[in-house]
């Protein structure tokens, strides 16, 4: 019996999926970021390695077994960022096939569909789209430097200004109450963690924000809002770079942005149907690691075919 790793890295955790030959899914683990783009080779491998250690521990499966390896990976554009983590996956896992793509490229892959879009708001923010094999567009995915519109990134900004802002001006602001609380300090001391790594911070505030709107901070409504605004010019992009507008298509939202605030879903649907009448919106048939776990296996029967 064979056996595959599919991964979904990302700039907040890494999942994976270990998966026999047969499509049966042994384990599941989860573990830290893995966008080398943001944390480095190293740290992205390690979180990688960690995710794959637990999953093939808690079935009883010897890394010597995996024969195929496939991960969509956020921050992969850049072909040596790939290729040096390919190699380390490679040395971990000698009997392996490796394959890395950007999470992107992989969930429009897991749509299945002709044509699709995809747009992920987790840490970070981007839109893919295809109307045909051959036809593609994309928008973001600049990171959070040059623009991660409607990320958890983005959110956790800037509900951190608007808090500071009410704090300056002696006003209350029981977002603000709560983003330090979460935190345990005060304004300065938070700036003074933001200074030293904004991307492990402010992602954790997108959720104290999320909370917040659902129990009727108008404040928290609004950040979120702004931010479905926002998130949707990405979608908006794709859909006219690709014509879709009176077009049935399948659009798939994917993130930990998704999902918890009707402030934010409702806003963007509402967006996304304005212009593309005659959009299917939902998630992905399957999650990323999941669906990178099946192209593993499909792999091997190429494998098996073409030696045959």
């Amino acid at each position: 019996m064979r056996f595959v790793l599919g991964f979904d890295g990302g700039g907040t955790k890494t999942e994976c999926v270990l998966m026999n030959e047969s499509r049966r899914i042994l384990a599941r683990s989860r573990s830290g970021p893995s966008n080398p783009s943001r944390i480095g080779l190293e740290a992205a491998f390690r979180a990688l390695q960690e995710a794959a250690e637990q999953a093939l521990t808690a079935s009883g499966v010897p890394a010597a077994e995996v024969a195929a390896i496939h991960g969509g990976i956020a921050g992969m554009g850049v072909p040596e960022l790939n290729s040096g983590l390919a190699r380390k996956l490679k040395q971990t896992f000698p009997n392996a096939a490796v394959v890395l793509d950007t999470d992107l490229s992989v969930a429009l892959a897991a749509t299945q569909e002709l044509p699709s879009l995809v747009v992920i708001a987790g840490t970070g923010s981007a839109a893919i789209g295809r109307r045909s094999p051959v036809r593609f567009a994309c928008e973001g995915g600049l990171g959070p430097f040059l623009g991660d519109p409607g990320s958890a990134y983005d959110i956790g900004r800037k509900a951190t200004v608007l808090g500071l802002r009410h704090f300056r001006n002696r006003e209350d602001s029981p977002l603000g109450r709560e983003i330090l609380r979460a935190f345990h300090c005060n304004w300065q001391e938070l700036q003074n963690q933001i200074r030293a790594n904004a991307e492990s911070v402010l992602p954790k505030i997108f959720p104290i924000v999320a909370k917040a709107a659902n129990e009727g901070d108008t404040s928290a409504q609004a950040i979120l809002g702004s931010a479905a605004e926002e998130l949707f010019q990405l979608a908006a992009g794709v859909i006219q770079s690709l014509e879709l507008q009176q077009q049935a298509f399948f659009l798939a939202k994917v993130g930990g942005v998704f999902g918890r605030s009707p402030f934010f879903d409702d806003p963007f649907d509402a967006f996304v149907v304005k212009i593309a009448p005659k959009v299917r919106i939902g998630p992905l048939p399957h999650p990323i690691a999941e669906f990178a776990a099946l192209t593993a296996v499909e792999s091997l029967d190429a494998r098996v075919k073409n030696a045959g």
